[in-house]
């Protein structure tokens, strides 16, 4: 070899090696903490419950079973962590009480009690309704917020899984004031789809990141209240409830008629303080089936008919001094396929979770360039290499996958290395 060759060879080796440890030190520099989060009196699992890093807007939430994971700088390791859920009362504790083995932690059921006084101070639940809308400039942020989120969207046939997509995104969110939609650029990402038990329909749903993002109702009531469509609804105050350690009205909400053509019926839940809307747990009215017959298909054979079974939906906002930023929200629909000419009928269930992992004011001025946004009809691509690495999601927070989801991932992951073995044996038969 040339001593040229030689020279290059050393060089590009060393960058490679420093490259490495960069990598390495990259994926250290945090700590990850794990653990679960059940009722204090009846030890039943939590889910959706926020964990944030005191003084900082790291967070994540627990999954379906309670379980959480959350990866935290090392400098903020002396941290305490603030764990909060509708209905109970704020627990804060330490990070350090956290051990390396999973911890678990006991919430409690807090009592509210609010005076006729202060319900009284509004003519009816429509007229707070009403004035959490119009006010809303005052409780939200007035400026960009750039945010880094994870999603997860999942498809069922049944009980199995048949598609599963993770990623992280980064989201430019425009001011509450302005009209201009937020931006949504894709980070990294990981999917795969068994298309062999989804091949017999072509049926494609309100799904992708923008359906969780459009859930933030505040940015975007059209979705669900438009000044014309709220005058079609019967509001009315439920018993206060508490979040944070702040009470909050609970006003349920049910359509007066059948005139709009989506019907919802749900909660919401509004901080008596400073009159901003906390979170909001609905569901589609189904009961009149020729009406809601593929109301949320966006394309379909013209030989198919979707009839939506179920359609949930929740949005969650979290307070930083006096405003409130949009912070986890999550949709599940469940639909049966009747397919012409064929003698059983299909039923999937399509769910999609977005959850706010950190975020900063855009004072900086960042941009999504136009070339990097995603569509709001964005199909996110098979990435199934990802499942692979088991470091894959490095020192992003995640929502913890549940026992079923984690079982396609480690189906995922098995199909791979037969699908490697395969091709090594491949290989070696060729060799000469």
């Amino acid at each position: 070899m040339k001593k040229s060759h030689i020279l290059k060879f050393r060089v590009s080796t060393f960058i490679s090696m420093l490259f490495l440890a960069f990598s390495l030190n990259a994926q250290t520099d945090f700590k990850e903490y794990d653990g679960k989060v059940v009722d204090g009196q009846s030890n039943k699992t939590l889910e959706a419950v926020s964990l944030n890093i005191n003084g900082t807007n790291i967070s994540t939430i627990t999954n379906s079973e309670g379980e959480f994971k959350l990866k935290v700088p090392n400098n903020y390791s002396d941290s305490k962590i603030i764990v909060s859920l509708l209905g109970y009362n704020t627990y804060v504790l330490p990070l350090s009480e956290l051990s390396n083995e999973e911890s678990t932690i006991k919430l409690y059921t807090a009592i509210t009690e609010l005076s006729a006084v202060s319900i009284s101070a509004f003519k009816d639940a429509r007229s707070l309704i009403k004035k959490v809308f119009n006010d809303k400039n005052k409780n939200l942020e007035e400026k960009s917020v750039f945010m880094t989120a994870f999603y997860r969207e999942t498809i069922k046939r049944r009980s199995r899984n048949v598609s599963l997509t993770e990623a992280v995104v980064n989201i430019l969110k425009e001011p509450y004031s302005s009209s201009q939609r937020d931006a949504i650029q894709l980070g990294k990402a990981r999917k795969s789809t068994d298309y062999k038990r989804l091949d017999t329909v072509s049926v494609k749903l309100q799904g992708g990141p923008f359906s969780t993002v459009y859930m933030d109702i505040m940015k975007y009531p059209e979705y669900i209240f438009t000044d014309e469509s709220i005058k079609s609804y019967q509001f009315s105050f439920d018993k206060p409830s508490t979040i944070g350690n702040r009470t909050v009205y609970v006003v349920d909400f049910k359509p007066k008629n059948s005139v709009l053509k989506m019907n919802f019926v749900g909660k919401l839940f509004i901080d008596v303080e400073s009159l901003a809307l906390v979170s909001a747990n609905y569901n589609l009215d189904l009961s009149n089936k020729s009406k809601t017959k593929n109301l949320l298909v966006k394309k379909k054979p013209s030989d198919v008919v979707v009839y939506p079974l179920e359609a949930t939906y929740k949005v969650d906002y979290k307070a930083k001094g006096d405003k409130w930023y949009y912070s986890y929200s999550n949709l599940s629909l469940t639909f049966k396929v009747n397919k012409k000419r064929q003698l059983f009928n299909k039923v999937y269930t399509l769910a999609s979770e977005m959850a706010v992992t950190d975020w900063e004011i855009n004072v900086a001025d960042k941009k999504i360039r136009n070339k990097d946004k995603l569509r709001p009809t964005v199909i996110i691509t098979d990435a199934i290499s990802g499942f692979s690495d088991p470091n894959f999601w490095g020192k992003y927070n995640l929502i913890e996958p549940d026992k079923s989801i984690q079982s396609a991932i480690d189906k995922i992951r098995k199909n791979i290395e037969k699908q490697k073995e395969k091709e090594k044996s491949n290989t070696v038969a060729g060799t000469p």
